[in-house]
């Protein structure tokens, strides 16, 4: 799915974000560690909280594919937002967030 015209970002649901999974996209979770022991967290993603990644977002960008997730979709948004200002060329902002993720039936891990 492109992005928006306005935004640098494409929003998918979890059906895509299972498909960018599979084949190996970045995933990064921007909520904060106890929201994972609440919820839990999509395997094989990686805990950066929105303002560790927005102090510090070159630090926490590999590659040149990024999935991120929060909760719900909004702080997600807004590191992608930051993703992109430093250059990342494609971006992905999973929409409903780890609640859609938990609502599909889809595992999570918890630590």
């Amino acid at each position: 799915m492109p992005p928006a015209a306005d935004e640098p970002f494409a929003r998918i649901d979890v059906a895509q974000a299972k498909i960018l999974i599979a084949a190996g996209v970045h995933v990064i979770d921007v909520r904060e560690p106890k929201e994972i022991g609440e919820d839990g967290k999509i395997p094989g993603s990686h805990l950066v909280p929105l303002n560790t990644f927005l102090a510090s977002a070159g630090e926490h960008v590999t590659g040149d594919a990024i999935l991120f997730y929060c909760k719900a979709g909004v702080r997600s948004a807004i590191a992608c937002e930051m993703a992109a200002a430093i250059g990342v060329p494609t971006l992905y902002n999973l929409e409903g967030g780890i609640v859609d993720w938990k609502k599909a039936g889809e595992h999570v891990e918890y630590q």
